[in-house]
């Protein structure tokens, strides 16, 4: 009897040891998503449980995002992708692990067998680091790459990229991420890229008919939303002097939830989960269009509605509500000149509220794509406030700023609106122009001067050439002799002033900027504008206008860029061109480049 029992211990003690050396390496062990489809309804399927996407794009802050409801990250790229998956794994989230694919627009050339299949085995190297992770949900390849949708040979790329990744790792599915201009892109992805699984959708101001449009274009994969928040910010109305204008913190949350409802929980069986935007904070157009948290990981309202939308229920502590900000004056306001603000605000659980008012410059930017913008700096001793009211000086030297209130709760939460103000910069020290003014033909003045090289500098020739000018004995001819990357030059005024000293020309009167352009072969994109320098400068431009994109033919051809009601007060960057080599040098000739009145 006694050897019976000192068997069954051991026999205990041995099981013991096996189902612990079980259960450890089951928490290390490669999760299985599978995608099923039952009678035409799709749904995730991890480690043998349904799993539904209730995401956000970022890849801080992430203990909060567990907290709130959040059970998975999305990434653009895979940079430092092993420290994330660790990261996310120690809080119980999974990874849509993205890959970034070239985009046109940046100079990436799908024509170019060899770029391309470097940037496949890139994104297959991490394929095989790391489809083991417990982290990995699916492979995400590529981000908004496929420009109008109609190059075959992004689809193609994508295809392959994704084919591969079901041959190396056939436990996680894949998707590819589109931007919202989904009618033509759905019928290519489902012809072209029969391995990829689900369709990534990023869609703002028009998130609200995205289902019916995608039926619509044949979509028959399953999608993710993949971003979504209110308006875009080049969705948005603008003030008179080209400001976007942001919505509350408190008004985007309407957005979220509403969009989410719509796109996302009344989608079952196509719609798979979603990733809201964004679960961090970045500068796009102002500081905070798109953050679902401050910078120091305070939440705003965005974030306790779609921690509702997650988990049904609303944060024990919720954000402060507040109205956009009350200004005296928003424009025709003088250099020097106070103005007062004032803001209502009110918060759900009557915690005590602390306001801080922030001044800054506003560049007006209208971005593309996400690019990279830089921070617009605050203006220290321009504000003094006293909680909900301020009092605001308005500083010399910029034309455009926006005055931000922040209101916080003191338990974690906070709401903030922002207001764009235009201010009158004097033109007295220009000097007026007269028409026409010309700043390239046979007699060009040295009204403004080609000295603003930017891009792959090195790459870039301008010289005078005598090949069948538009008009007298010469013309401009410009090269650019790489095959990657891009350039361009800007006509400054005086010589290399990036917005550091004063311009020269006040440009009053003049209706077009006109000049005349031919291309070497002709098929050559190449963008043209006026009026470069943005608020972020010490002396911006006053206006600006462009003529994006212009395809050119062998033959001469007049571009004329209207000007009527544009700022055209202060003008130190008068013209430039600028282009992406799409795999290939290029050439073209440029003449009477003049305003005219």
């Amino acid at each position: 009897m006694r050897r019976s029992l000192l068997h069954f211990y051991r026999l205990i003690s041995c099981l013991l040891v096996i189902c612990g050396t079980v259960n450890a390496h089951s928490v290390n062990a490669q999760s299985v998503v599978a995608l099923r489809n039952i009678d035409g309804r799709h749904q995730l399927i991890r480690n043998g449980e349904p799993y539904f996407v209730n995401g956000a794009g970022g890849q801080t802050h992430l203990e909060l995002l567990s907290r709130m409801g959040g059970n998975s990250i999305r990434t653009w790229g895979s940079d430092d992708i092993g420290s994330v998956l660790d990261e996310a794994h120690k809080h119980g989230l999974t990874v849509s692990v993205g890959f970034w694919l070239g985009h046109e627009r940046h100079g990436f050339n799908y024509s170019d067998a060899d770029q391309v299949r470097r940037q496949r085995e890139d994104c297959l190297r991490v394929v095989r680091e790391h489809k083991d992770h417990p982290a990995v949900l699916l492979w995400a390849v590529g981000n908004e790459m496929e420009g109008d949708g109609t190059n075959p040979l992004i689809w193609k790329a994508v295809q392959q990229i994704a084919a591969e990744c079901k041959h190396i790792d056939p436990n996680h599915p894949t998707m590819t991420v589109i931007h919202e201009s989904i009618d033509a892109k759905i019928p290519q992805i489902e012809n072209l890229c029969p391995s990829i699984d689900i369709i990534g959708i990023n869609t703002y101001g028009s998130v609200l008919t995205m289902p019916s449009r995608y039926r619509a274009a044949g979509g028959s994969k399953p999608y993710l939303l993949t971003e979504f928040s209110g308006r875009g910010h080049w969705e948005s109305p603008t003030t008179p002097w080209g400001s976007p204008i942001e919505a509350t913190s408190t008004a985007k949350a309407d957005s979220y939830r509403a969009a989410y409802e719509t796109a996302v929980k009344n989608q079952p069986g196509l719609c798979l989960g979603s990733y809201a935007f964004y679960w961090g904070n970045k500068q796009e157009t102002t500081a905070t269009w798109y953050g679902m948290l401050l910078p120091d990981g305070t939440r705003v309202a965005s974030a306790d509605a779609m921690s509702e939308a997650w988990t049904g229920k609303q944060p024990e502590n919720r954000c402060p509500v507040i109205e956009p900000p009350q200004l005296s004056k928003t424009a025709g306001i003088k250099p020097g000149e106070v103005i007062t603000a004032s803001v209502s605000t009110s918060d759900p659980n009557n915690d005590p509220l602390n306001i801080q008012w922030v001044l800054r410059r506003d560049s007006k930017t209208i971005g593309t794509g996400g690019d990279f913008e830089p921070a617009e700096p605050d203006v220290k001793g321009a504000v003094v406030s006293d909680g909900a009211n301020a009092s605001v000086t308005v500083p010399e030297g910029l034309a455009a700023y926006r005055l931000f209130a922040y209101v916080y709760d003191g338990q974690g939460g906070a709401a903030v609106a922002n207001v764009p103000l235009s201010v009158d910069v004097s033109p007295a020290a220009m000097e007026q122009a007269r028409f026409p003014l010309t700043l390239f033909s046979d007699d060009h003045t040295d009204a403004f001067s080609p000295s603003g090289y930017m891009g792959n500098v090195e790459s870039i020739k301008m010289q005078i050439s005598t090949d069948n000018p538009h008009s007298g004995k010469a013309c401009l001819q410009v090269d650019y002799d790489a095959s990657d990357d891009w350039g361009g030059v800007i006509w400054q005024s005086p010589p290399n002033n990036w917005g550091d000293q004063p311009g020269r020309w006040n440009l009053t009167g003049a209706t077009a900027l006109e000049f005349w352009v031919r291309g070497e072969k002709g098929g050559e994109v190449i963008s043209f504008a006026m009026g470069y320098l943005g608020n972020d400068k010490a002396y911006p431009d006053t206006g600006k206008a462009e003529r994006a994109d212009l395809t050119l033919t062998s033959k001469w051809q007049q571009v004329r860029i209207p000007l009527t009601g544009k700022n055209l007060q202060r003008i130190a960057t008068g013209f430039g061109w600028s282009a992406a080599s799409k795999g290939q040098p290029f050439r073209f000739y440029l003449d009477d480049i003049r305003y005219v009145k």
